[in-house]
């Protein structure tokens, strides 16, 4: 690596690292997001869009990170749930302030295994694994007295904390991506940007203007 001026070998921040692999890139960012963020290193927007192909964005937690790519959790009845199953394609905005660094992903979605989503889901606290249960996710709620009667039955229903199953319509989606895009503030709006496009099993990357 060329260490002149804390840049590498084209002629971008170190940070930027000199990989071939985005997955590798975004893990070391990631784990110096979890230094430095306050809140929530993991949260990410996440941008789906319907069959009438309105965008549609909100805040999500990565849960999974593979080389197979990133996981989140979700009801599939909800609003995103539903228009993840008219489109499959969606995008994925990580950014950190306090690193004033942003990661964009690009992808196709495919639901987790059942294996994988029942391990995540008994890893989760009792009041989370209840409240899969008790929201109806996006739906119109009268009172908020009617969720907080549907905790208190499905806690009578379920009273064993180790004992509570996944509820069959809620499970994780992982993206699978074909464009990871790292992103460094620069002063006076000079950014760095380091692109990565999948090309089969590889990647290539190229710089953008800021």
């Amino acid at each position: 690596m060329n260490q002149k001026n804390g840049k590498n070998s084209l002629g971008i921040d170190k940070c930027f690292e000199e990989t071939n692999n985005p997955i590798e890139l975004f893990e070391k960012w990631f784990e110096k997001a979890k230094e430095h963020e306050i809140n929530d290193p993991n949260a990410l927007a996440l941008g789906t869009s319907n069959h009438e192909n309105q965008p549609n964005v909100r805040m999500v937690l990565l849960k999974g990170l593979s080389s197979k790519g990133f996981v989140f959790y979700t009801n599939f009845k909800s609003k995103k749930g539903k228009e993840i199953e008219v489109n499959k394609k969606a995008s994925m905005c990580f950014h950190w302030k306090s690193l004033r660094r942003q990661v964009r992903i690009l992808g196709n979605l495919e639901k987790v295994d059942d294996k994988e989503a029942d391990e995540y889901y008994n890893s989760r606290p009792y009041a989370n694994r209840i409240g899969a249960w008790a929201s109806s996710q996006s739906d119109v709620l009268k009172k908020r007295e009617l969720f907080l009667k549907n905790i208190k039955d499905f806690e009578k229903k379920y009273p064993d904390k180790n004992k509570v199953p996944r509820p069959p319509h809620w499970s994780g989606w992982r993206l699978t991506p074909n464009q990871i895009e790292f992103w460094l503030d620069g002063e006076g709006r000079i950014h760095e940007r380091l692109l990565y496009n999948r090309s089969g099993k590889n990647w290539t990357k190229i710089l953008l203007y800021p």
